[in-house]
């Protein structure tokens, strides 16, 4: 499985780093992704990245601020946000999906394996 670290509780403006770890598995298999889903909204992508990491997707609501990237030789994805603004608090989960196809990036059952989530706050 996936599995995230890094959420936390930040005041606006601050930044997070989020790292996804992918332990027993060749990330370099797979297309990655973070989502996140909030009480009352749909699951919703924050950003994508192919395997080889030459292709990446942003929301709207995060481009310029959120940076992902990857280091297949780690068995890692990283999600940088910065310039937090509070409508990011969510549960953040990341995504592996053993088919690289980009207009599928932003499509949830797309996706074979998730993590259990990582909360971030953003407080104003």
């Amino acid at each position: 499985q996936l599995a995230e670290s890094g959420g936390g509780a930040v005041q606006a403006g601050d930044s997070l780093s989020l790292i996804c770890a992918a332990p027993g598995r060749t990330i370099s298999d797979y297309a990655m992704a973070w989502f996140r889903l909030g009480v009352g909204r749909e699951c919703e992508l924050v950003a994508a990245i192919s395997r080889s990491g030459i292709i990446t997707l942003y929301a709207d609501s995060v481009k310029g601020r959120f940076t992902i990237s990857r280091e297949n030789a780690k068995n890692t994805v990283y999600l940088q946000m910065n310039s937090l603004k509070p409508e990011d608090t969510d549960v953040y989960y990341c995504a592996a999906s053993t088919y690289d196809y980009s207009d599928n990036y932003d499509r949830p059952l797309w996706y074979d394996f998730w993590g259990q989530g990582t909360q971030v706050t953003v407080s104003s």
